[in-house]
Formats: C-alpha cells, structure tokens, sequence
C-alpha cells in the first residue's frame, strides 16, 4: 500500500493564520494613517486660522491711528468667518480688542477661535498702534 503525502502547499489552518497575522498589521497601519489625518487636519485649521488672524492684524494696522475704535473701553467685538480648508468651509470667530495705552499708543489683540472634533481651539495675536507727530 502506497501513501501519497502532498507538501507542496499550506494547509487550511496555516493560511487562516497567515490571514489573522495580516490583518493585525493592516489595521495597524490603518490606525497609524488615520492619527496622521487628524494631525494633519489640525494643523492646516491652525494655519488657517493665522493667516486670518495676520490679514486681519494688517488691515487694522492699515488704518489711519484715529479710525482705529477703542470706545467703549476696550473695544470688543466678535466678527464670524468661514474659510475653506481641504474643500470643505469651516467657521472661525475672531474677537477684535483695542484699547488704549496712552493718548499716543493704542493696543490691537485678535483671537481666533474654532471648534475640531469637539475642542475649541485659539490663536491669539496683539500689537501696538502709535501716533507720531
């Protein structure tokens, strides 16, 4: 009686285990990718919220030292914008605050404020204002 023995390919059990093996690395690596877009994303709303903050701290530094509001003092006023990001529009609020040093000089404070996967997030930039005669 002759028995034939076939080594030539896997088993059932050695592929299904070579399947599970597999699967823990794919969904490794799939984990890994999916914190780099988190990151990723906040990174560019973060970005995106200085560029506001800069263009806006630029126009008001623009202005004419008169035209630039600290009544009443500190003059506050919260200003919404939406800016598209990676195609999609996403809300920022900015908080203008001036207020006057000194009857040369007056302070420029922006906030940039913005919500991403439920945290609020703020960029805050200030600069002075002066008058020279």
């Amino acid at each position: 009686m002759t028995v034939y023995c076939n080594r030539q390919g896997f088993t059932l059990v050695e592929f299904l285990v070579a399947i599970v093996i597999m699967m823990v690395g794919i969904l490794g690596l799939l984990q890994t990718v999916n914190y780099a877009i988190h990151y990723n994303m906040g990174n560019q709303l973060r970005q995106e919220a200085t560029l506001l903050a800069d263009d806006l701290m630029n126009g008001e530094k623009a202005k004419p030292f008169e035209l630039i509001s600290t009544t009443p003092a500190p003059y506050s006023r919260t200003y919404p914008f939406q800016r598209i990001v990676n195609g999609a529009s996403r809300n920022y609020s900015v908080v203008k605050s001036n207020s006057e040093i000194t009857t040369q000089t007056k302070r420029i404070e922006l906030q940039v404020s913005w919500d991403y996967k439920q945290q609020n997030y703020v960029h805050s930039i200030s600069s002075l204002a002066s008058k020279f005669e």
